[in-house]
């Protein structure tokens, strides 16, 4: 029988979450040790159930994970942060010690996998591959330097999380410099006691000032200091952070960090990840040159001797240049997105393109802004229990997450564990920017995934768990959602309830493809910084010398980027992909690539046709990890997925 959802905390006081993070976490720990210790000292006779007592081991353990990354990142009181930091340290610290466990590789090494399913087999290919990749087979004082440094990256990504959450900049200006912003900004940030108001680096605040204000300066100005976040204390810390990568991936027999880390995603090695930068930025030189002349073009009628666009004006000559070519104005545009409409909006149009239903319950939670569902099929077969559970924690509040993303709460077994997600964004809590609203339909995508790939036999291959360079092509394929007029007419309301014109949602498509080649090569400087960095410690470690971070970021902002250096910034502080997507950036684009290719079976006359998302749900979506990325994209096109799509799309 399927366990009932998670009970969190019903008090908001902080001790009663503080020791909820901690009992919760013990009792997971606990359970996972005592499964452990059977296989020590008393393994089944079967290897399937040997396989079960280790996946249900690991789907403790990363319970704990889970718990404490979601709660260390969205809960309002500091010392629980910290607590739920430690559970999550805790759960790394057994997770590398299993890993280094020569008893246990041995259970694994020894055990005959011939009567197994294809899916466990896989199971147990992917336990032996995880253990030769941890250094078991290494001598005591290797591993030994091993679970050290594991131990130290834990706390160091936590540190940069930390930073990169918590460091908010501001800037004051007097109110007349705020002209061109929407009226319901300006009412939202009013004038404090001295005359000046407070705009921070938080999106709802900044993202509309680099886009509306007149004033260059202060433009300039927010731009800066958002660029400025992080920096100088993150600096040490993803320098210590990069060169102690380096060593383990050495120790186990692997040149440096980028062939280690792509050695179980779908492109395979580390030497592939520049020949892919080097791919799309050739692929996108002709777009970016196009985009740039016309936004020059637009910028020489404001400063007739530039030569270049300064960053900081970049997004507000990008609006102009919509406005003036394509008659889209953004701040029209946003009258149509108000943020309940929107988020129900998404709920209708998930439920009808996969079969889904969202029922509202009213459970406690971290804060009281978080909205809760449950989801059930509504498929006439469906037995009518819950697929799982999800929670919407979508504003900005001091000392949450600043970006956006899809955290686990718990990972879901067919019988045993439903899946439940945490989808944790920063958007207005009035008017959104449609830039946002494709941002929702993304990250939605990933708890989609989430909770449909919760219902397998195996926590392994629960939810998101494909290689790591895929789980973004099924977000990034459901922004086309937000952008179909239909779609759009049947939440995108203004205060008159007139939904948005068709011919302003086409208007907006057309818009949308300028500046496409400026979004590849930017895209591109962040994949290769991504990689630069940690592949510069392979050299450092040669006896080579190497330049400082800031210096390594400008001279690729140069190489690869569209736009130029702001002086005296340093966004690689506050970039929080170099945590958990390390030296693999590029799998943002990786997955563009395949999520247009997916597209490609949709017809645009037809996006909910249930055949076609059926397939897409059952084949891609429900499997999780369950096969190779490669294998379920071709299951549902029916062959290898291509560059073409991807090709003609940025042309285009």
């Amino acid at each position: 029988m399927t366990h009932s959802p998670l009970t969190l905390p019903s008090s908001t006081d902080a001790s009663t979450w503080g020791e909820w993070v901690r009992a919760r976490s013990s009792e997971e720990l606990d359970r996972a040790r005592e499964l452990v210790d059977l296989l020590r000292t008393d393994p089944p006779a079967e290897a399937v159930e040997v396989l079960r007592v280790w996946d249900r081991a690991g789907g403790h353990l990363r319970g704990v994970s889970a718990i404490g990354s979601v709660i260390g990142n969205v809960h309002p009181s500091p010392e629980v942060r910290v607590i739920a930091d430690a559970a999550e340290q805790d759960a790394d610290k057994l997770a590398t010690e299993w890993s280094l466990d020569s008893t246990l590789y041995e259970v694994f090494a020894g055990l005959d996998g011939s009567g197994l399913d294809p899916i466990a087999a896989r199971l147990l290919d992917k336990v032996r591959k995880d253990f030769r990749r941890s250094g078991v087979d290494k001598d005591d004082e290797t591993r030994s330097r091993i679970t050290a440094i594991r131990d130290r990256l834990t706390e160091l990504d936590q540190e940069f999380s930390r930073i990169t959450r918590d460091d908010v900049r501001s800037i004051r200006v007097a109110p007349e410099r705020l002209a061109g912003l929407p009226e319901d900004w300006i009412e939202a940030h009013p004038a404090e006691g001295d005359g000046l108001v407070t705009v921070t680096t938080d999106y709802p605040d900044a993202i509309p000032v680099r886009m509306f204000a007149h004033d260059q300066d202060v433009r300039r100005q927010i731009q800066t200091a958002f660029l400025q976040r992080g920096w100088p204390a993150a600096e040490p810390l993803l320098e210590e952070m990069f060169a102690i990568r380096q060593e383990p991936a050495t120790l186990v027999g692997y040149p440096d960090w980028p062939s280690y880390d792509a050695d179980v995603k779908m492109i395979g090695s580390g030497a592939a990840i520049p020949e892919f930068i080097d791919k799309i930025v050739a692929a996108a030189e002709e777009p970016m040159r196009a985009d740039l002349a016309v936004l020059l073009e637009r910028y020489r009628q404001d400063y007739p001797d530039a030569t270049e666009i300064p960053l900081h004006d970049s997004f507000y000559y990008q609006e102009l240049v919509r406005q003036d070519q394509y008659d889209v104005d953004g701040q029209r545009v946003r009258t149509y997105f108000r943020f309940p409409l929107v988020r129900q909006g998404l709920l209708d149009v998930t439920g009808r393109l996969f079969g889904l239903r969202y029922e509202p319950v009213d459970v406690p939670v971290w804060h009281d802004e978080v909205a809760v569902y449950d989801v059930f099929s509504t498929a006439a077969d469906a037995d009518g229990g819950s697929l799982g559970r999800i929670y919407l924690d979508l504003h900005p509040r001091e000392g949450k997450y600043k970006h956006a993303a899809q955290f686990t709460l718990t990972n879901g077994v067919a019988g045993e564990q439903l899946p439940e997600g945490v989808l944790v964004c920063n958007f207005s809590r009035g008017l959104m920017e449609h830039d946002h609203v494709t941002t929702l339909f993304h990250e939605f995508g990933h708890l989609l995934h989430h909770v449909l790939g919760g219902h397998g036999d195996w926590y392994r291959f629960a939810g998101v768990a494909t290689e790591w360079d895929f789980v973004e092509a099924q977000s990034q394929m459901l922004e086309e959602w937000a952008w179909d007029p239909a779609v759009l007419r049947s939440f995108a309301t203004d205060d008159a309830g007139e939904a948005i014109p068709d011919a302003l949602v086409e208007a907006m498509r057309r818009s949308d493809d300028y500046g496409k080649g400026i979004y590849a090569r930017t895209q591109m400087f962040y994949a290769a910084m991504s990689y630069r960095f940690h592949a510069d410690e392979a050299r450092r470690v040669a006896g080579e010398e190497v330049a400082s971070l800031t210096d390594r970021m400008i001279e690729l902002q140069g190489r690869y980027g569209a736009l130029p250096y702001l002086e005296d910034t340093h966004m690689f502080a506050s970039f929080g992909h170099l945590g958990g997507y390390s030296s693999a950036y590029y799998t943002y684009m990786w997955s563009l690539v395949i999520a247009k290719d997916m597209f490609s079976a949709f017809s645009t006359e037809d996006l909910f046709d249930p055949e076609v998302a059926g397939r897409y749900r059952d084949r891609v979506l429900a499997r999780g990890g369950e096969a190779d990325a490669a294998d379920l994209v071709a299951d549902f096109l029916g062959r290898p997925f291509s560059f073409d799509s991807y090709a003609a799309w940025l042309a285009r």
